[in-house]
C-alpha cells in the first residue's frame, strides 16, 4: 500500500487500543492531539508497531515525537511510504 488514510489509521487504532467512551474517531479528529482521543504513549507505540509491520516501513523514533496529531502522524508515514516505494 502506498498511502495510509485517516479510515485506515482510525481502523489500526481500534484494533490496537479501542476506542476511548465520548471520542468519536469517525468525527473531525485529524488536529486533535492523541490524549484528546484518549490515547497514552503506550497505545500510540502499539500503532506505530502495527502500522510498521503492516505496511513494511520503518518509522523515524525521532519524527514520531512531533507526530502529536493524527494529521502530523499520517504525513509522516505517507512520507516514510513514499520514500521506501522510491527505493
Amino acid at each position: 500500500m502506498d498511502r495510509l488514510g485517516l479510515s485506515d489509521l482510525t481502523r489500526i487504532l481500534r484494533e490496537c487500543a479501542g476506542e476511548e467512551e465520548g471520542v468519536d474517531l469517525d468525527g473531525d479528529v485529524l488536529d486533535l492531539n492523541w490524549m484528546e482521543l484518549g490515547y497514552d504513549s503506550l497505545a500510540f507505540l502499539q500503532t506505530v508497531g502495527h502500522i510498521e509491520r503492516e505496511y513494511g516501513v520503518l518509522l523515524d523514533e525521532e519524527a514520531l515525537d512531533e507526530a502529536d496529531t493524527p494529521r502530523l502522524f499520517l504525513t509522516m508515514v505517507n512520507e516514510a511510504l513514499a520514500a521506501s516505494a522510491a527505493v
